[in-house]
């Protein structure tokens, strides 16, 4: 806690560069804008404007994301803090399985985090920010909002991502199999469909489909883990 606290000051006392890299999706010069130009040969300015309309919001803000800024800079340590404290009641057989499960775990999170942030929060804010059914009727989107939807997505995408470290441990007890996985194939795309529908905060296709494709895949690499494990 003690070192949770100390570096979201440090964050929160380095606001520009912090803010700089939270609302950068909303501009057209972010990286994965310029990648994706680059790739369609189509670019396309754009800025969307974010409002505030409450008095203490915007500092409000600026507290929560330096807080989660520092918790996200000493998740390292504070795990190993939590290994730590357990490892000695594991058995010796035990501690390999669990140093596994949770290096795996947290480097699944943060590349959850990471595709949400460099990936699907980008093309949802860029689809959606943009979007208007007239040229009259024009978008004011709220800080709050802004900030809500990127760490609701951010969580969410990191949960996801554990799906191949689940499946290895349950595949470890015994309690899954690729035989399994396969089969029930056609039914894990409804599924996955229902879940991305179920996460997605603005409910439009083309962010269920951004949500989507990444789950399946995930389950897809899961199968292949869950394989290797079987053999062994």
């Amino acid at each position: 806690m003690l070192a949770t606290v100390v570096s979201a000051v440090v964050c929160f006392c380095f606001k520009d560069r912090l803010f700089a890299a939270v609302l950068a999706p909303r501009s057209s010069d972010f990286v994965s804008y310029r990648l994706f130009e680059r790739l369609s040969g189509i670019r396309q300015e754009f800025e969307v404007a974010l409002i505030n309309v409450d008095l203490a919001q915007q500092f409000l803000v600026h507290m929560k994301v330096a807080l989660l800024a520092g918790l996200i800079l000493v998740s390292p340590y504070a795990i190993y803090l939590l290994f730590r404290f357990i490892a000695p009641g594991l058995y010796e057989k035990e501690r390999r399985p669990a140093v596994v499960a949770v290096v795996a775990g947290y480097i699944m999170f943060m590349l959850g985090v990471a595709l949400n942030y460099f990936v699907i929060f980008p093309l949802t804010f860029r689809f959606l920010g943009t979007y208007q059914v007239d040229v009259s009727v024009v978008n004011q989107i709220t800080l709050s909002s802004y900030i809500s939807v990127l760490l609701l997505l951010s969580v969410v995408m990191g949960l996801v991502f554990e799906l191949p470290v689940l499946s290895w441990l349950l595949a470890k007890v015994g309690l899954l199999d690729a035989a399994s996985m396969s089969r029930v194939r056609r039914y894990a795309v409804v599924v996955v469909l229902i879940v991305a529908a179920i996460i997605t905060p603005t409910g439009d296709p083309v962010t269920l489909t951004v949500v989507a494709l990444p789950i399946y895949l995930l389950y897809e690499f899961s199968i292949l883990i869950v394989k290797r494990v079987r053999v062994k």
